[in-house]
């Protein structure tokens, strides 16, 4: 009896563990855009005030997993790789506006990154909707499928 509930309690475990790794694209991109939000955001307030160099700028913050590598092939002059959460045309919008940083006056670099800044909002509200929606479901769609592997083992 207690060997069935141990094997169905790591079934139901794994099962959800499965749910929640097959989620991560989804967090992923809601923390790469809230990233990426944030960062847009800054630079309009360094444009507008303090003006310091783009390499010092960039290097005055910290930002961590896929929008960190995108701001380090960026500085390094490199394509931005291909991550697995972004589509093809999300990445091309990626490379046009990291091509756009430092480029230009003050006043044109202001009119685009501020033309950018509501798409941007609009796309980390949206991914963090989705994350929220979609985390949920794989986490049940886990559950669900580990309660039916052991129904059938039983």
């Amino acid at each position: 009896m207690w060997i069935k509930l141990l094997l169905s309690g790591l079934v139901i475990a794994f099962c959800v563990m499965i749910g929640y790794v097959a989620a991560e694209k989804y967090r992923s991109r809601k923390k790469f855009y809230a990233q990426f939000a944030d960062f847009n955001d800054r630079y309009l307030n360094e444009l507008a005030y303090a003006r310091k160099p783009l390499g010092e700028f960039l290097r005055a913050y910290n930002y961590s997993g896929e929008f960190q590598r995108a701001i380090e092939c960026m500085m390094r002059h490199e394509t931005i790789p291909a991550f697995g959460f972004l589509t093809k045309e999300e990445r091309a919008q990626l490379c046009d506006y990291f091509s756009m940083l430092g480029r230009g006056d003050a006043a044109s670099q202001r009119g685009y990154f501020s033309a950018q800044r509501d798409p941007l909002v609009t796309l980390k509200e949206q991914t963090a909707r989705e994350c929220k929606s979609r985390g949920e479901l794989y986490l049940k769609l886990g559950l669900l499928f580990g309660l039916a592997v052991i129904i059938l083992m039983l």
